[in-house]
């Protein structure tokens, strides 16, 4: 009798988990925010004359089509920034918005190596491939957290 009740806990979490999953795989994708914002701060054109190396974008941005595909960039820096063909004088920011996926290089003055790679993902559609981009958006929260 006491492994009976205990195997019906057991299956009605096993349920509750397997509905989640299912919810998680199939449910559309709902995002606030279509913006993807990095800021470039005060003082890195200083730092990296100074002979700094300083690393303030990453060498490659990943966004997604309908959730995050509208690239912004804050320059807070002191000087102006090259990002492709715009100059983002100080205190501006630049809104970049993106309909395609697909990958893009951009010549980039705030960044180390002058370059950036922006990859524009598509939607990920109902199964797999959207329960496999909720668990890595997941990730990408939590890591920063506990590293």
């Amino acid at each position: 009798m006491y492994f009976l009740r205990h195997q019906r806990w057991w299956i009605f979490f096993a349920a509750i988990f397997i509905c989640t999953i299912a919810w998680a795989a199939i449910a559309p994708i709902h995002v606030d925010s279509r913006e993807a914002l990095f800021e470039i701060p005060k003082g890195t054109w200083a730092r990296r004359m100074a002979g700094n190396k300083v690393e303030i974008l990453p060498s490659k941005i990943r966004l997604t089509l309908g959730a995050r595909d509208i690239l912004l960039l804050r320059n807070l820096d002191d000087v102006p920034q090259v990002f492709g063909p715009i100059l983002i004088m100080p205190g501006q920011s630049f809104s970049l918005p993106f309909e395609l996926a697909s990958s893009y290089q951009f010549a980039c003055t705030a960044h180390a190596s002058g370059q950036m790679t922006i990859v524009v993902d598509p939607m990920p559609m109902p199964g797999w491939s959207r329960l496999r981009w909720r668990f890595q958006m997941i990730y990408a929260i939590f890591t920063p957290i506990f590293a």
